[in-house]
C-alpha cells in the first residue's frame, strides 16, 4: 500500500496545537514531525495554512432506518459519502429490532444494509422488549460482536417504547457486561396523551408537534433515566439533549459523583422553534423531529452546557425523510416521520457557531465533534486522537474557505436542509480515512464498501472507577 504524507499543517487535538506532518501507512499514522525523508511511492498533500483535525465521529445516525411505516432515504451509501464531505470518517447507527426480534437478526441484518459504506461505522443495539432471550444476546453482542452501547428509547408508546421495568432489567445487565446504556429521554406516555388530546382540539399540522412534546416530557424521562441508572450503579448516556431541564438533571447528577454523559444536536444549538410555525407545511414538515426543536433560552442553555463539559459530544440525529414521505402525516402530525439530516454539516455548523463565535476554543471542537465520543464509547485511542499507532482517520481544515450551506449542494437524498442558507467560514477539504484520501477538494474518492465496521470492546475506562465504587460502598451484613 502506498503511503500519505501530509505536510505542512497545524495539528489540532482535544489537547494542544501544533506545526507537524503526518505520515499514514496501511491506515495507520506512522511519523509525526518535520518528515523530510520520504518513503517510497508517497502520496503528499500540502495543507500549509491549514489545520488537520481527528476525523469526526458523529454518535448518532440513522440510516436506512425503517420506521413510521417508511424507511430512511439515505442508506449507508449516501449516508456516508455525506459524512466524508463534512469530514466525519466514523459514525455509530442504531440497529433497531421489532418488539419479538431477536436482537442478533436485526444486527446482522444492518451489519448487512452497511456493506456499502463509504465511512467506517459501528452500532449501538435498542433494547425493545424484554425477555431471557434478550439478556443472553446482549452477551453475545458484546462478546462477539464489538457492541458496547445499547439504546433505550423513552418514547414511541405502543411501538419500541421502554417502559420502567425493561430499563432496570437492561441497566442491570449493561452494568454486568461493561456496556453503556443510552437513553432517548421523553415521557412516552405523556407525548401519546397530548398527541390524542391536540388531535382532538384540531390541531393536526406540524405546529402541534411540539406542542405533544414540551420541554417537561424530556425533563422528566431524563431525571427518570439517570436515577435509575444511579440506583443500579450504571453509568447512562443520554442522547439528543435539548432542553434546560435535561441539562440541569445532568449537571445535577455529575455534580453529585454520578457517571453521566450528555450529547446535544447541532441542530438543537442552532434551530428553534419558530420553524413549526412556517406557513408552509411541507417546509413546517420537514423540521418535525424528536425531540423538536425549542425556545431560543434552551439554545442558550445547550450552549452553557457544552462549556461547562455537561454535555461531552454532538450528533446529529441524522433520519432523512423526503417531502413525499412527510405528506404522510398531512392530515395527522403525529404520523410525520420524525426525522432531519445534518451528518454533512454537523462540523461545520459547530465551527461556525461555535469556534468562530467564541464560545469553544478549537480544541474543545475536536473533543465534542470526536474525542469525547470516541473515549465514552471506548475507541480511543485508536480513534480521536492524533498520534503514532492511532488510526488515520483525519480531516483537513480550511479556516479561511467559505460556503452557503443548501440543499442543492449536499449530498443527502432529501430535497431540503434544516441549515439552509447559513454562511460557514470554515469547511473541510479533506477527509482522509484509513489511510487513504477518501474525499478531497469536492471529489469522492473512496469507494461503496471502503468503509470498515468498528468494534468496541467493553468496559471503557470509566468502568475502573465504577468497580472500586461499587466495592467500597458494597453492603455488609451486620454481625451480632
Amino acid at each position: 500500500m502506498s503511503s500519505l504524507l501530509i505536510k505542512g499543517g497545524t495539528i489540532v487535538t482535544h489537547e494542544e496545537s501544533f506545526k507537524a506532518d503526518i505520515l499514514c501507512k496501511d491506515s495507520k499514522i506512522v511519523e509525526i514531525g518535520d518528515i523530510s525523508v520520504l518513503p517510497k511511492d508517497v502520496e503528499t498533500i500540502d495543507a500549509t495554512g491549514k489545520l488537520i483535525m481527528p476525523g469526526g465521529i458523529d454518535p448518532h445516525t440513522h440510516m436506512q432506518l425503517p420506521f413510521m411505516g417508511t424507511v430512511a432515504k439515505d442508506d449507508f451509501a449516501s449516508g456516508t459519502v455525506a459524512a466524508l464531505a463534512g469530514g466525519t470518517t466514523t459514525i455509530i447507527d442504531f440497529v433497531i429490532p421489532n418488539p419479538q426480534q431477536s436482537l442478533l437478526d436485526a444486527y446482522h441484518q444492518w451489519r448487512d444494509w452497511a456493506k456499502k459504506a463509504h465511512s467506517n461505522y459501528t452500532f449501538h443495539v435498542a433494547i425493545t422488549w424484554w425477555d431471557d432471550t434478550v439478556a443472553e444476546e446482549m452477551n453475545i453482542l458484546v462478546r462477539d460482536h464489538g457492541v458496547n452501547s445499547f439504546k433505550h428509547f423513552m418514547a414511541y408508546k405502543n411501538a419500541i417504547m421502554a417502559t420502567d421495568d425493561i430499563l432496570v432489567s437492561s441497566f442491570t445487565k449493561c452494568l454486568e457486561l461493561g456496556a453503556i446504556p443510552t437513553v432517548h429521554a421523553e415521557n412516552g406516555e405523556l407525548v401519546y396523551h397530548l398527541q390524542n388530546k391536540l388531535m382532538a382540539e384540531g390541531l393536526t399540522g406540524p405546529e402541534a408537534h411540539p406542542l405533544s412534546r414540551p420541554s417537561s416530557v424530556e425533563g422528566e424521562a431524563a431525571n427518570r433515566a439517570i436515577s435509575i441508572a444511579n440506583t443500579l450503579g450504571a453509568p447512562i448516556y443520554l442522547v439528543h439533549v435539548s432542553t434546560e431541564e435535561a441539562v440541569d438533571a445532568i449537571r445535577y447528577a455529575k455534580d453529585h459523583g454520578q457517571t453521566v454523559f450528555g450529547e446535544v444536536l447541532a441542530g438543537h444549538l442552532t434551530v428553534d422553534e419558530s420553524v413549526y410555525l412556517n406557513p408552509d407545511w411541507a417546509t413546517a414538515a420537514a423540521h418535525v423531529m424528536s425531540p423538536p426543536f425549542r425556545p431560543k433560552h434552551h439554545q442558550d442553555a445547550l450552549w452553557k452546557g457544552v462549556q461547562a463539559g455537561t454535555l461531552q459530544t454532538t450528533a446529529t440525529d441524522h433520519c432523512a425523510f423526503c417531502a413525499e414521505q412527510k405528506a404522510m402525516g398531512k392530515d395527522n402530525f403525529a404520523q410525520i416521520p420524525n426525522g432531519t439530516a445534518g451528518v454533512e454539516e454537523r462540523m461545520m455548523v459547530l465551527w461556525e457557531k461555535g469556534v468562530n463565535e467564541g464560545k469553544i476554543t478549537m480544541n474543545e471542537f475536536v473533543a465534542l465533534t470526536s474525542t469525547n465520543t470516541a473515549k465514552i464509547f471506548n475507541m480511543y485511542p485508536n480513534k480521536g486522537c492524533i498520534r503514532v499507532g492511532a488510526d488515520a482517520d483525519l480531516v483537513i481544515w480550511n479556516p479561511d474557505a467559505s460556503k452557503t450551506i443548501s440543499a442543492k449542494t449536499h449530498h443527502s437524498k432529501i430535497e431540503h436542509s434544516i441549515f439552509e442558507g447559513m454562511e460557514i467560514h470554515g469547511v473541510p477539504e479533506t477527509t482522509i480515512c484509513n489511510g487513504k484520501l477518501a474525499w478531497h477538494d469536492n471529489v469522492l474518492l473512496a469507494q461503496s464498501g471502503d468503509g470498515k465496521y468498528i468494534d468496541r470492546p467493553a468496559y471503557a475506562p470509566y468502568y475502573e472507577a465504577l468497580r472500586k465504587r461499587k466495592e467500597l460502598n458494597k453492603p455488609r451484613a451486620v454481625v451480632r
